[in-house]
């Protein structure tokens, strides 16, 4: 059996030149990396989502810089073959291209093997900022959780026509400027499948998608959505296991077992 090849940026060019798709998913420590890694998944995203799943917050926006190296560090100990991608936060580039590299620098530091910021044309500047510096990103457009606020919660973009925040004809122009500021791919996210399909049509970087159709050059799901741990559903995401109910009975099992006196058992115990 060959071994697995390491995966790295050029891979991802090739990759969408030769129409294989690009798989991604979420992982925010170093026991969970090493698993979806030994799955064979292509890229890993130590997201900033880790501000709901992990840490109980609402919306992606109080998580930190020192937050999420600290994730980043967590999953590259793994040492994975699939690709690390670093997060940027909400408040660690949207002050200037400097701040953008300088908090690119930190997270690559710590491991990332390419960053990932939200923003289309707002953000190119700094997109060509960090690339200039020889660190690779990848892109973000559509629902972009950082702005929450702005869209009035976690809302489909694109549905509407325009130049605005969310229009359709801005999205297309946030591609493009993701495009040309030199990002390696681009997250699609919550937009309506034939824009996605427009999108990954007009631009030569793959593109990820999450809630925006099948016609994207890969795509990327929550972890803690595909195994099943979060109590909410998603039209976007799919359960592929159910391990909340699992580890729900296999915490019980060992109450009753605590209570009942039979753990631990000789078995399990030194003499």
């Amino acid at each position: 059996m060959t071994e697995r090849k390491k995966v790295t940026v050029p891979d991802l060019a090739a990759w969408r030149e030769g129409g294989r798709r690009i798989s991604m998913i979420t992982a925010y420590d170093y026991t969970f990396a090493r698993l979806v890694d030994l799955a064979g998944v292509d890229m890993i995203l130590v997201g900033d989502s880790l501000a709901m799943v992990v840490q109980g917050e609402r919306n992606t926006i109080p998580v930190d810089l020192d937050e999420m190296a600290y994730h980043v560090r967590c999953v590259a100990r793994a040492r994975t073959k699939a690709l690390v991608v670093g997060d940027l936060p909400f408040g660690s580039y949207q002050a200037s291209a400097q701040q953008a590299v300088e908090s690119s620098i930190r997270l690559m530091k710590e491991g990332a093997e390419a960053v990932k910021l939200e923003g289309g044309v707002t953000v190119a500047s700094s997109i060509a900022a960090i690339t200039a510096a020889d660190i690779p990103v990848v892109g973000h457009i559509g629902l972009t959780p950082q702005s929450y606020h702005r869209m009035g919660g976690h809302r489909v973009q694109g549905r509407t026509a325009g130049f605005e925040p969310g229009g359709r004809e801005r999205l297309l122009e946030d591609a493009h400027a993701v495009e040309q500021s030199g990002a390696c791919a681009v997250v699609i996210e919550g937009v309506p499948l034939d824009l996605a399909a427009e999108i990954t049509d007009k631009v030569s970087i793959p593109t990820i998608g999450i809630g925006a159709g099948p016609h994207c050059s890969g795509q990327v799901l929550v972890m803690h959505d595909v195994l099943g741990l979060c109590e909410a559903e998603f039209r976007f995401a799919k359960k592929y296991a159910d391990l909340r109910t699992a580890v729900i009975d296999a915490t019980s099992s060992f109450v009753d077992e605590v209570r009942g006196g039979t753990w631990p058992d000789l078995d399990h115990s030194f003499s």
